[in-house]
């Protein structure tokens, strides 16, 4: 199967909010030749590692966001 299609596959694990599959999203992009995507999965399990959750989400979902997501997002955690 070609990289992109590996990738397309792969992008659920990128942005679930369980740990879990954000550390098979890692394994996962460690496996294509292009390093660009695991960069942006390694960003992706830094919020989940760090909060549990993606705090950009929080108003869509009717979360309360903690001070600290705040700040995340006005620096461009936005992920």
């Amino acid at each position: 199967m070609s990289e992109d299609r590996r990738q397309f596959l792969y992008m659920p694990f990128m942005h679930s909010e369980a740990l879990a599959d954000q550390e098979r999203s890692l394994a996962l992009f460690a496996t294509l030749a292009d390093g660009k995507p695991l960069a942006f999965a390694r960003e992706h399990h830094a919020l989940i590692e760090r909060f549990g959750r993606f705090p950009h989400r929080n108003a869509a979902l009717g979360r309360e966001t903690r001070p600290a997501e705040k700040e995340a997002v006005e620096k461009g955690a936005d992920w």
